[in-house]
């Protein structure tokens, strides 16, 4: 039997900005999960140019469509359930508790790979425009074989 990859994109805190280097690292993933503060609604349409995207709002997005995204969505692939929110501290259910494998968060601008009672604690940092001296980054989760790999990935240009 041959080996089974798939290719999670995760982008948050892009604040209306989509960056050719993002849309670069995004080719080829099976789907995009941006955890908020998206700013401007035509970049969803932009990032479904590459695959299917399951967003949520972020404390900045109050612009009429993207505020009415949830703050707080679970996405199933690939046998795995992803929790995706833009402030982790809001979090209001056990990650365990429900199943998930992954949180995938944003808010703070900060890229993070943490694993916390089993479940990986993902921060892809921010794709958008720089903020104090933090990384320019965004994320990738490879599901190989129900194995996860998770990463970020430099995005600065």
């Amino acid at each position: 039997m041959a080996d089974k990859t798939n290719r999670i994109g995760l982008i948050s805190d892009t604040h209306g900005q989509l960056r050719k280097s993002a849309v670069d690292a995004l080719t080829g993933v099976e789907l995009i999960l941006h955890a908020g503060d998206v700013d401007r609604p035509a970049l969803l349409d932009e990032l479904n140019r590459i695959a299917p995207v399951f967003a949520v709002r972020g404390n900045m997005d109050v612009m009429a469509g993207v505020n009415d995204l949830p703050e707080y969505r679970v996405v199933e692939t690939s046998g795995i359930r992803i929790g995706v929110i833009h402030d982790r501290l809001r979090l209001k259910i056990d990650p365990v508790a429900e199943g998930l494998s992954v949180v995938v968060f944003g808010h703070s601008h900060r890229p993070v790979i943490a694993k916390n009672d089993g479940i990986y604690f993902i921060n892809p940092g921010s794709a958008g425009p720089r903020r104090f001296r933090l990384p320019i980054t965004l994320g990738l989760l490879e599901i190989k074989n129900g194995r996860l790999l998770p990463q970020i990935v430099d995005i600065e240009t």
